[in-house]
């Protein structure tokens, strides 16, 4: 007589997330393990960078989408390899279709990466030096998220002034946001509340 192995049951847990969070597979992972997560390292912050200006006029979907293929074709976002790229390389740039074909936006990732390997304290120190060091009141709700704040504007007031392009108050403010520099997951999000709901 065989002995049937006993069965397991998985109970589901659902979360309680940011409300965008929930909307498609690709933005759960990105808000679970990414989004608000501090961040360091000059390429690490490049990348993040490159992908916000990127994502200007688009949904972030499309970016988090064709990641993979932005990675591969900046050379993973290093910021010397990106540096060193040719008018060959913006040209390979903007036939590639797995990545956002606008000419502005790939010379600004070039110009940006030079202009990063000009930064003496390093590009992590500088966009650092901007987080906001007071606490600050958590969105009740999405509603309640800014687009911009002071050091946001600041932000891209001072990379401007070095030489950065596709750097607005906007894309500095969801750099910051996606890089842990603020935190605006909702008040009942897990990410702040550290629990989950059965």
């Amino acid at each position: 007589m065989a002995l049937s192995a006993p069965v397991a049951t998985v109970r589901h847990v659902e979360r309680i997330r940011c409300a965008w969070g929930d909307s498609a597979p690709e933005y759960v992972v990105y808000h679970d393990e990414e989004w608000g997560t501090e961040l360091h390292g000059d390429d690490a912050l490049f990348e993040r960078l490159c992908l916000e200006a990127f994502q200007s006029g688009l949904s972030w979907l499309t970016i988090l989408r064709k990641r993979p293929a932005f990675r591969a074709a900046f050379a993973g976002f290093s910021i010397d390899a990106v540096a060193a790229f040719t008018a060959e390389d913006e040209a390979r740039l903007l036939a590639d279709a797995g990545i956002v074909r606008n000419r502005a936006k790939i010379a600004a990732a070039v110009r940006n990466a030079r202009a990063a390997q000009q930064v003496p304290e390093g590009l992590d120190a500088l966009l650092w030096s901007f987080a906001p060091s007071a606490p600050r009141p958590r969105p009740a709700t999405l509603a309640d998220v800014p687009a911009t704040s002071p050091e946001s504007t600041a932000m891209a007031r001072e990379l401007k002034r070095r030489g950065f392009a596709f750097v607005g108050p906007t894309t500095a403010y969801a750099l910051m946001q996606a890089t842990g520099m603020v935190d605006d997951h909702v008040a009942t999000c897990f990410r702040v509340t550290g629990g989950a709901t059965p």
